[in-house]
């Protein structure tokens, strides 16, 4: 496999020491906030929020970096959800054993439904990702360990190593928050390396990665593994917080949320995950009283951001301050 890649992309301006030490101040004061929030917002909403912008950064990463639109994801959140749920509960595994396995699920089927989806290209693979997705909420349904309509509750969420009991909100919280800070290093890490310039090039112009010599095929299966991977960390992360695995996390309206989320955020950004799921789950959370109108408040939304903010609300943040940077420039 070719790994020779340009150190940037055509036309993209080279990280300067001011950015990055603005980049740096920026991840010690977001940290420093999310150490204190329990302190004074409610923990299990902050740690589901955290979840789920977790789960949108991963799918973030196949989409945004890679031009790959998944409307499967759910199945990797909900399968190591129901693999995370099953072994803690069952078997009795240590809550991060249980997370282990959930992820190792997760990635195993990425790696099979990637093998059958990236034959195809735009809506097809789309379909199939969809099609496979189906396949997998009727087998959770039918399956015996799952608890079909009933789904696996009362999951109990033990001692982190043996030491720290998670039953208490605010220990859990922390470990929420190491994972989540854990996957979004990850993925950070990832698109600013050479593999991901490749990803980013697939996405632009797939034929022209192709003529430089890179297996394509390659690249984006290994997306798609890693994407699966971290959207399945989410899920087993999920199970601890509200002690439950069920069909409405491998159902095809997940997918559908991860999809809103990351556009209403920002697609290809790296912080536009973050907030459309922070947008999206504080609604849910908030105008839950509301029933069914949530979801046509959520279409609204959606409508109004595809309108008026075509990069997501990030993307658009960032449209902005590079054209005060160029007629400053200028």
């Amino acid at each position: 496999m070719s790994t020779s890649t340009p150190a940037h992309p055509a036309g993209a301006p080279a990280a300067t020491g001011s950015g990055a030490s603005a980049g740096t101040l920026f991840g010690i004061l977001a940290i420093a906030v999310l150490l204190a929030a329990p302190f004074g917002v409610y923990p299990v909403f902050l740690m589901k929020v955290m979840c789920f912008a977790l789960f949108a950064c991963a799918f973030n990463l196949l989409l945004g970096y890679t031009g790959l639109l998944s409307f499967g994801h759910a199945m990797f959140f909900g399968g190591s959800a129901y693999v995370c749920a099953h072994t803690i509960k069952v078997m009795g595994f240590s809550p991060e054993l249980g997370i282990l396995a959930g992820v190792v699920f997760a990635a195993a089927l990425g790696f099979i439904s990637g093998l059958l989806a990236i034959r195809r290209q735009g809506i097809y693979f789309a379909m199939v990702t969809l099609a496979l997705a189906q396949m997998f909420f009727f087998f959770c349904l039918q399956a015996r360990f799952t608890g079909g309509e009933d789904g696996l509750q009362a999951v109990p969420r033990g001692s982190l190593f043996g030491i720290f009991d998670l039953s208490k909100d605010i220990n859990l919280y922390y470990l929420v928050l190491a994972i989540f800070v854990f996957g979004f290093l990850v993925i950070y890490r990832t698109i600013h390396s050479p593999f991901g310039q490749v990803l980013k090039a697939i996405r632009e112009n797939e034929p022209r990665a192709i003529s430089l010599g890179y297996r394509v095929n390659q690249y984006k299966l290994l997306a798609f593994v890693l994407s699966a991977a971290l959207a399945g960390l989410a899920g087993a992360t999920k199970v601890l917080v509200f002690q439950l695995a069920s069909l409405t996390d491998v159902a095809w309206q997940m997918s559908g949320e991860v999809i809103l989320m990351t556009l209403v955020g920002g697609m290809g950004t790296i912080l536009g995950p973050i907030v459309g799921a922070a947008v999206i789950v504080t609604m849910q959370n908030y105008l839950a009283g509301l029933g069914e109108w949530v979801l046509v408040i959520q279409g609204v939304i959606f409508v109004l951001a595809v309108s008026l903010f075509r990069r997501g609300f990030v993307g658009e943040v960032i449209a902005i301050i590079q054209q005060f940077k160029a007629k400053k420039a200028g």
